[in-house]
């Protein structure tokens, strides 16, 4: 049965409240729980005591640790603490739903599964000011950050330093976080202009010849591609003939075609003309009752 750390009756004290939240704080910080626990024990039952903002903390911290996790949720749920705890509270109230889930799952939860208890059991409001945090980053700081975006995409030295300053995160996660935005912007723009291939980081590059680029590649794949496809229709046609690019598409072709064709079949392709198999016609057009 788990021990209750509820204050007992006794008539008079030789401590005030201030030096009982001395005691607290000092054994606490010195991570004995044992000891703050027998201390917690020990202390009177007075309203001004059971009131006191660190006893309540050290109880919370003393049922984490004996993963008395239900009186922990109380204590954390009935009283309001103020801001200076709410990071330790915090940490204590998610960890110990961590804890219960990992408990029932057999396994350690993963950032997704922490995600998940996380919008299951939100942060009560006695220890916490009601402002998302999302990604680490609180919402002020995101909006700060969205908005020098928005300007300029490429902050100075100095001036990471100053957002660091005015976001209150690092300089390393100021840096990282525009390092990250300008490189979902570019997939995003990537995938919208159906263009495939990696972008340096800080580009010199100019749109006008981006574009030209892209175009130029995509009619020289486009090329290849009719290239190899005559080739694999066309047996007798000679290799000399195409541009030694072809080598590698006509590999994936001939693989692809004789697979799709013929299922089970597969070979592979040789850029040497004395090695080369081009499947004929018939290959090519032979069909299974496994293919219909």
């Amino acid at each position: 049965m788990e021990r209750q750390y509820h204050l007992p009756i006794q008539s008079e004290s030789t401590f005030d409240s201030d030096q009982v939240a001395c005691v607290c704080e000092v054994l606490h910080q010195s991570g004995d729980i044992d000891r703050l626990a027998e201390f917690i024990w020990a202390i009177p039952n007075r309203e001004d005591l059971q009131r006191n903002e660190s006893v309540l903390k050290a109880q919370a911290f003393i049922c984490f640790h004996r993963q008395n996790f239900k009186e922990l949720y109380r204590i954390l749920e009935t009283n309001q603490f103020s801001p200076e705890n709410h990071a330790e509270l915090q940490d204590l109230w998610l960890k110990a739903h961590y804890s219960e889930a990992e408990k029932v799952r057999g396994r350690e939860l993963g950032a997704v599964g922490k995600y998940r208890i996380r919008r299951k059991f939100p942060l009560p409001r006695t220890i916490w000011d009601g402002e998302e945090t999302s990604y680490c980053f609180r919402e002020k700081s995101r909006y700060t950050l969205k908005n020098w975006y928005a300007k300029n995409p490429y902050p100075s030295p100095k001036e990471k330093k100053e957002l660091a300053e005015e976001t209150h995160l690092t300089v390393t996660q100021v840096s990282n976080w525009f390092k990250n935005r300008r490189q979902r912007d570019r997939a995003a723009e990537n995938r919208g202009s159906g263009v495939a291939g990696e972008r340096k980081e800080d580009s010199d590059m100019s749109s006008d010849d981006g574009l030209f680029d892209v175009k130029q590649h995509q009619q020289q794949q486009q090329r290849q591609r009719e290239q190899c496809s005559q080739m694999l229709l066309n047996p007798s046609m000679s290799m000399s003939s195409t541009i030694p690019e072809a080598n590698s598409l006509a590999t994936a072709y001939s693989n692809q075609l004789a697979v799709a064709t013929t299922p089970g079949f597969n070979f592979p392709y040789n850029a040497n003309q004395s090695m080369q198999y081009i499947p004929s016609a018939d290959m090519l057009y032979m069909t299974s009752y496994q293919s219909l």
